[in-house]
């Protein structure tokens, strides 16, 4: 099997071929630290991590050298410094580290390198003096700018024409700009900024413009050429051209080979969102941006969700559609996948209760390569290979979860009918090379929820709202069974069908009934 990963800069799905396969180059754009992180803040590094974690399970654990920056100079932020009275310093830190920890309850690996892009400032006015040495900079009475129309191929990532660079469309609107595409590589200080958001230049005091911080950092982490740049949808036009423009105008050399851009997501609807997911259809790589999830369109806190609905719920709703196609947000959503998940978690428990081993205890495989095992003469480790063959066809096909999700499900199911059919929660009739298979089986599925970033500690032991139902259903199911042992048949099917009418399935096993929402 070889990774395919769509190009946005083709606009083909490629086959992945990095650089030196011992040391893949990525870089993803990180967040900008003026205010706390929204849910839809949480889809590009969940998405990106995924891929990471993908590409260290193709090439070796230590095989990736992943990058993703801190913005932590910026109109919002000085903004939000003028407003508040905090300083800057103290603003970007707070925010940065409430970013990490939501980042971390969403199993999301802590980068290998994190920049921050006032460290940088030097490498920014080393390409901007590139630059205009080179003659695609100028200077205007509002700072340094970059002239798009000396690049012969402006706009190839977009697609988009420079004559549909329209003043005030996206880019900022200077008198003294040769072309209204024109962006800032350097802006001049203005009256009433704070001096911890200037510094001297070539041009005069100021800043760097947002594309420019970029550029210089993912230079210094990853070189003049690396492998994957990500970001969302959103950040295509104008961020990620005008990186290209600066970093490939100044150095002469492609800046990324692989461009990848995740679907954004909309808060305007409510339902299920997810299913086996297939590929991102064409048109959903060109999502209207204007309608992205943002605060302005009814999002909350990312930190106040995670403390109602739990990490891995969440990264589990954000990995069961494909990381292309758009997102529709509800908590509803959430929740629904969350009963999904909870089925994950009632296995583990009856894997433990059936073979003594603790689930999260089990030693997954480190690669691809070392998970595989020979499946002669044992149904369920076949079934169990076709399983891990598919997980792994889904994610080499332009690492789409959905589908692979869909064979994590699969694989549950096996396991749950093989503890069925051999009674293996009968200690009287458990059979030990049955058990051996189960906990090989098990094993297998422990290292393909760790491809996905799931299933990598306990959940939490309360969940709220969740909880309660699980109590009471557990007591009814108790009540059933006591009715059946007392032979008052008739009331314990009269349990099972009131709590079918309420969308709850019951499913008996040998000494055990489970629960579903149907």
């Amino acid at each position: 099997m070889t990774l395919h990963i769509t190009n946005t800069l083709t606009r083909q799905k490629e086959e992945f071929k990095p650089l030196d396969a011992s040391h893949v180059r990525m870089y993803v754009c990180g967040p900008t630290v003026y205010d706390f992180a929204h849910i839809g803040n949480a889809r590009p590094p969940v998405v990106f991590d995924v891929l990471r974690r993908l590409l260290k399970d193709i090439y070796g654990r230590g095989s990736v050298v992943f990058a993703r920056n801190i913005t932590d100079v910026e109109d919002k932020i000085i903004k939000s410094s003028l407003e508040s009275g905090e300083t800057i310093a103290a603003i970007t830190k707070k925010y940065a580290d409430i970013y990490n920890a939501d980042m971390a309850a969403l199993n999301v690996l802590a980068p290998d390198i994190e920049p921050w892009a006032t460290n940088h400032i030097d490498g920014m006015i080393r390409i901007g003096q590139q630059l205009q040495r080179k003659g695609y900079a100028y200077v205007t009475r509002d700072g340094l700018y970059f002239q798009v129309d000396q690049m012969e191929d402006y706009g190839k990532l977009s697609g988009r024409k420079q004559d549909d660079n329209e003043a005030g469309a996206r880019v900022a609107v200077d008198e003294g700009k040769r072309n209204p595409a024109d962006f800032a590589i350097w802006k001049f200080a203005k009256e009433g900024e704070p001096e911890e958001a200037i510094w001297d230049s070539p041009w005069g005091k100021g800043r760097p413009g947002w594309h420019i911080e970029c550029s210089a950092m993912s230079h210094h982490c990853l070189g003049e050429t690396f492998d994957i740049h990500g970001g969302g949808l959103d950040l295509v036009f104008p961020h990620h051209e005008n990186e290209i423009a600066q970093s490939e105008c100044c150095h002469g050399k492609p800046m990324a080979r692989y461009w990848m851009h995740n679907g954004l997501m909309r808060a305007d609807s409510a339902g299920k969102v997810g299913g086996r997911g297939g590929q991102a259809s064409d048109d959903e790589t060109t999502t209207d941006t204007e309608s992205k999830i943002s605060r302005s369109r009814g999002a909350g806190g990312l930190a106040e969700l995670i403390a109602r609905q739990g990490g891995e719920r969440i990264r589990f709703f954000l990995l069961r559609t494909h990381y292309r196609s758009t997102i529709v947000f509800s908590e509803k959503g959430i929740e629904e996948t969350g009963v999904a998940l909870d089925s994950f978690y009632r296995f583990f428990e009856r894997f433990q209760r059936t073979t003594g081993e603790d689930f999260y205890q089990l030693q997954a495989a480190g690669s691809r390569a070392d998970g595989d095992f020979d499946r002669a003469d044992d149904a369920l480790l076949a079934e169990t290979g076709q399983c891990r063959d598919r997980f792994l066809e889904w994610m080499d096909d332009d690492f789409n979860t959905a589908g692979a999700i869909s064979e994590l499900f699969e694989l549950l199911r096996s396991l749950n009918r093989f503890i069925d059919e051999n009674q293996l929660e009968d200690a009287q009739s458990r059979d030990p090379a049955h058990v051996a298979s189960l906990t090989s089986a098990t094993t297998t599925l422990r290292e393909l929820g760790h491809v996905l970033g799931l299933f990598l500690e306990k959940p939490a032991s309360s969940r709220g709202e969740d909880d309660w139902v699980d109590k009471l259903v557990q007591l009814l199911i108790r009540l059933r069974a006591a009715c059946r042992e007392n032979g008052d048949y008739a009331m314990a099917d009269r349990i099972r069908d009131e709590l079918a009418e309420q969308g709850i399935s019951l499913e008996d096993r040998t000494g055990d009934t489970d629960w579903r929402f149907d």
